[in-house]
């Protein structure tokens, strides 16, 4: 599941000068999910491609080290519809300290809703598809 998906633009600043700087600072600190934006004004001084690619690498590099970086485990949404006669052995599947109960409903069918560490993910799938009545598990995307 994992989406490495990046994009890096200079915005009409010299190929590679701008953009390029930046993803590598990010790169560098070992991020993902987050963007920068760097916004420089021209005050008649020429850079110069390296003084533009030192400028903005400098720009990243202080907002980085001057933000908070959060930290967050990768998780993953399931929504299970089960009957009665299964809810002790699915309860005490999803009682577990890497799934978070998110919602349940017990009506005429058993659906719960949980996020579920993903780690832990497979392991989980392979214990649920044990039980006869588990009518669906829908993989939804946080």
């Amino acid at each position: 599941m994992d989406k490495a998906e990046y994009r890096a633009n200079d915005d009409g600043e010299p190929n590679n000068s701008a953009g390029a700087p930046i993803l590598g600072q990010i790169h560098s600190f070992e991020l993902t999910n987050v963007l920068i934006g760097v916004v420089r004004y021209y005050g008649g001084t020429k850079l110069g491609v390296g003084g533009l690619i030192n400028a903005y690498r400098t720009a990243a590099k202080e907002a980085i080290e001057s933000g908070t970086i959060i930290i967050r485990e990768l998780r993953q949404f399931l929504q299970l519809t089960f009957n009665y006669e299964d809810m002790p052995h699915v309860m005490n599947s999803v009682k577990q300290p890497f799934v978070e109960i998110i919602h349940q409903d017990f009506g005429f069918h058993c659906e719960i809703k949980v996020n579920v560490a993903l780690e832990n993910l497979v392991p989980l799938l392979d214990q649920l598809q044990a039980f006869s009545s588990l009518k669906s598990i829908d993989l939804g995307i946080k």
